[in-house]
């Protein structure tokens, strides 16, 4: 029973890790004007698609400069939900193909290319990175010494899956903070040699809360990024 519960949990861990969300489907939304719904204009999206085109193909180089066998075919998809937050994400589909997903309200929110690129060449170097992969491993091991530490504590099947569930989701954060540092330096590397500014692009976190320094928390304090994002760009 409690070995059915382990591989159980690391089989969620897996898939909840690999494919975080759905990506909405990959045509522009429909134009409009309404702010309240802030969804981009036909011009910002005329920009976004620029963006991506010059973007995207440095970002492949990168990877296939940085990696071996892996799979360097990103697909930039739009995620045209209307009540989504301002987001952008990696996954990786079945076939194994990364896929970068923006929201239509990360587009709208963005006050220029710069920082359109910046964030896409950030989630780009997730997957050169190998962020997903070592996300999983984390979270594996996590759930692992959890579930291990229960059984000598003499907890039930129970107690032993909700352990390892738990050990999961913190395994899950090890590193996340430098996950996303790693990926600011190596995005601020494909933005600027895309033809952007990152250091321009990176301005946007300053229009975002700032996480702090959270114990286990997701990410690092904006001020942290935006020095790494300098930092990198000053030695370009």
């Amino acid at each position: 029973m409690r070995k059915i519960g382990l591989f159980s949990v690391i089989a969620l861990v897996f898939t909840g890790c690999t494919v975080s969300t759905q990506p909405g489907p990959s045509a522009p939304p429909a134009e409009t004007t309404d702010a309240t719904n802030r969804l981009p204009t036909s011009d910002t999206m005329r920009s976004f698609r620029s963006v991506v085109q010059t973007v995207e193909p440095v970002a492949e180089r990168e990877c296939r400069a940085r990696t071996s066998r892996v799979n360097c075919n990103f697909k930039i998809l739009v995620d045209e939900r209307p009540d989504q937050p301002p987001n952008a994400f990696q996954t990786i589909d079945q076939s194994g193909r990364p896929i970068i997903a923006f929201t239509v309200q990360l587009i709208a929110d963005a006050r220029n290319q710069d920082e359109l690129a910046f964030v896409l060449g950030h989630e780009a170097a997730h997957h050169i990175s190998g962020h997903i992969g070592r996300q999983q491993q984390n979270a594996v091991a996590g759930a692992v010494i959890a579930g291990s530490l229960a059984v000598l504590l003499g907890g039930d099947a129970s107690a032993v899956e909700v352990a390892q569930q738990r050990g999961a989701q913190v395994g899950a954060r090890t590193y996340s903070k430098d996950f996303e540092l790693e990926a600011d330096a190596l995005g601020t590397v494909i933005a600027s040699r895309a033809g952007y500014d990152p250091v321009r692009g990176a301005e946007f976190f300053t229009r975002i809360p700032d996480p702090g320094n959270k114990f286990l928390g997701t990410h690092p304090p904006n001020a942290q990024r935006i020095a790494t994002v300098r930092r990198v760009a000053a030695g370009l």
